[in-house]
């Protein structure tokens, strides 16, 4: 492999109106195959369990989705501005490019790394990463059902 080709891409993630306590890091790492996904995060809600009709707050959804904008432009719904998940060959849900597994947070922080041979760290610079507020259920159509954007972090080349 050239490494001369290979590059990190990198997303400072920020937590929102609805959760403004989160904030961490998303490394891509360009490896053989694909793209080693690292994140750490801090500041996440504690577990809440469903009740009453009612999603949980946790397992965070943690998706790529297409746009690199990370406007709040309505507070009920923040980050609307980033579109949907990041879907390059028009997979159903569960099987996006930017379709992560669940964050599971322990006392609000969070550390995971995980491999993907759906796309190369090149591919998602100007996309944005976001954490929701329920746990995807990789079935529900268009977007799993993850609940309300909490955090949001555009990708750009770091190096």
């Amino acid at each position: 492999m050239n490494y001369q080709n290979k590059i990190t891409a990198y997303a400072k993630i920020l937590g929102g109106n609805l959760a403004p306590n989160i904030y961490g890091n998303i490394f891509f790492d360009d490896v053989a195959g694909g793209t080693e996904v690292y994140l750490e995060v801090w500041g996440l809600p504690l577990y809440q369990p469903a009740q009453d009709e009612k999603q949980p707050i946790g397992p965070f959804g943690f998706h790529i989705h297409e746009f690199g904008i990370c406007e709040i432009t309505d507070s009920e719904n923040p980050f609307q501005t980033a579109g949907e998940h990041y879907n390059p060959t028009n997979q159903p849900h569960g099987n996006h490019a930017g379709d992560f597994p669940v964050i599971f947070s322990n006392n609000g922080y969070a550390r995971m790394s995980f491999f993907t041979d759906k796309f190369k760290p090149r591919d998602v610079i100007g996309k944005s990463v976001i954490i929701h507020q329920n746990p995807d259920d990789y079935r529900t159509q268009p977007a799993g059902n993850a609940g309300k954007r909490m955090a949001c972090g555009v990708i750009c080349r770091l190096y």
